[in-house]
């Protein structure tokens, strides 16, 4: 138990040791108008209360990712908790607060239009392809995974779920930002947090040992597969995640100061953090065995140990609304993806989204495509899924180290977790079976000199721009 509360405690302490740190080095200005106050237009430009826009964004980047992906990291030991510790301070945080700030400093451009912005129109293609690429399969995999969680819970047809899902989804897509989201999303919140620390109560007070296994030297995978790169593509939401990237402009065009953003966008990877700790600790603690739990998995997914770890800690009331909750973290994430993708699709073909119409025009093709593909396979489109989250947020904290080095600022807060992400992308697509196949110790070498050639790169290629003036130039993207 000690354990894992320094875990919780060294979150927080990065939130108001680093973050504020990362804070000083971006340079906010409490007097720039924010994009709400610019481009107001009722429907995704909109103020609102920061209370309100920190539940949405943690709830939008809070899928079932820091809850899937944590049970399966807990299948390689303890190893999982010191990647979202690590990771969460020095990578998933400082990229989300970037995602969303240069957005805000955009004028609340999709994440696609800002990469562009700063790295040419090579880097803007490349990301409107990743990006809608990436959130048609979070929102597929948010469709399919509480559809399966509630056919448990309650015997419906999985397909009747899906259905009723999709007409959220689309709901939640096309009505202005306040009028669902805003208003649903503080009572998700309660439930989020209902589950987190209920969840961890009930480990205690059923008097399992917290932790009992803190070997840190030994990978402890039923399956033998390496903690190298595999768990840092499969444990991303909770450590690092590029499909955050995509989020934070919903809420870069809402909030009313810049002052802000240090609470909405690190704030809630870090809350996502810890409940991302609290899973894996679950994982740790409920199973006797890595082979215990991962049986489970493997007889359907990460679901069947989220239902028995809550019937079993809380009972069958509580277990019912901790699914409960846990049904909620995925469909608030999987509203907004839908939400992100109609965004950049217009922006990409400058389509005016202030009428119904013209929302209704991109959403309808969206989720007719996306139909089809909840026809594939659930672990098939996770294994692209984990790949394909983890290059966007590499190309996103790259993006933001160049941004820093032309304004001269400190950007080895970017450009190291940058190149760490470009080590890990690149091994796992060298080895992989969807990748390249390659033996482990070639794509292992192999991905570190990359990683240290893109980094060199990066060094001698990037340098502080000026104005004719000869000053730096620091306002503006």
């Amino acid at each position: 138990m000690v354990f894992f509360l320094t875990c919780v405690g060294l979150l927080i302490l990065g939130y108001f040791t680093y973050g504020v740190f990362v804070e000083k080095v971006f340079g906010t200005n409490p007097e720039r108008k924010t994009p709400c106050m610019t481009k107001e237009d009722g429907v995704d430009y909109i103020a609102m209360p920061t209370w309100k826009v920190f539940f949405i964004q943690l709830l939008d980047i809070a899928g079932l990712g820091p809850i899937f992906g944590p049970i399966l990291g807990a299948l390689y030991g303890p190893s999982a908790l010191l990647w979202i510790v690590i990771g969460c301070i020095f990578g998933g945080a400082v990229h989300d607060y970037f995602s969303g700030m240069l957005s805000v400093r955009g004028g609340g451009k999709s994440i696609p239009e800002v990469v562009g912005d700063i790295m040419g129109m090579t880097a803007r293609q490349t990301l409107r392809v990743f990006s809608i690429i990436l959130l048609l399969l979070v929102g597929v995999v948010f469709i399919l995974g509480p559809a399966k969680l509630i056919a448990n819970l309650t015997g419906v047809n999985v397909q009747i779920l899906v259905a009723c899902i999709f007409l959220y989804y689309f709901l939640a897509t096309i009505l202005p930002i306040d009028k669902i989201i805003g208003q649903l999303y503080p009572v998700f919140g309660a439930l989020l947090i209902f589950m987190s620390v209920g969840i961890m109560a009930g480990l205690v007070y059923h008097g399992y040992e917290i932790l009992p296994n803190l070997d840190f030297t030994t990978n402890m995978h039923p399956g033998d597969k390496p903690i190298w790169p595999l768990l840092f593509i499969t444990l991303s939401c909770g450590a690092i995640s590029g499909f955050h990237s995509t989020q934070s402009p919903l809420m870069a065009r809402c909030i009313k100061n810049e002052n802000r953003g240090r609470q909405v966008f690190y704030g809630s990877m870090v809350m996502e953090g810890i409940i991302a700790l609290i899973w894996t600790t679950v994982g740790l603690s409920f199973y006797n065995s890595p082979e215990a739990m991962n049986a489970v998995i493997t007889s359907g997914s990460p679901a069947g140990v989220v239902n028995e770890a809550c019937n079993t800690l809380l009972g069958p009331v509580g277990g019912f609304l901790a699914i409960v909750g846990v049904v909620i973290l995925p469909i608030s994430s999987g509203d907004t993806a839908f939400r992100s993708t109609r965004l950049i699709i217009a922006e990409t073909f400058k389509m005016d989204q202030s009428k119904a119409v013209k929302r209704l025009l991109i959403a309808i093709p969206l989720f007719a495509l996306a139909f089809l593909i909840t026809q594939v396979d659930f672990k098939i489109i996770w294994r692209y899924f984990g790949w394909s989250n983890q290059m966007l947020s590499m190309m996103v904290l790259w993006c933001a180290a160049i941004y820093l080095a032309r304004k001269g600022k400190i950007h080895w807060i970017c450009s190291l977790p940058a190149a760490f992400m470009t080590a890990v992308d690149a091994a796992f697509i060298l080895q992989a079976e969807i990748g390249f196949n390659l033996p482990a110790t070639f794509s292992n070498i192999t991905s570190v000199a990359i990683a240290i050639i893109v980094f060199a790169l990066f060094i001698a290629k990037v340098r502080p721009e000026t104005t004719v003036d000869g000053q730096l130039e620091f306002e503006q993207i």
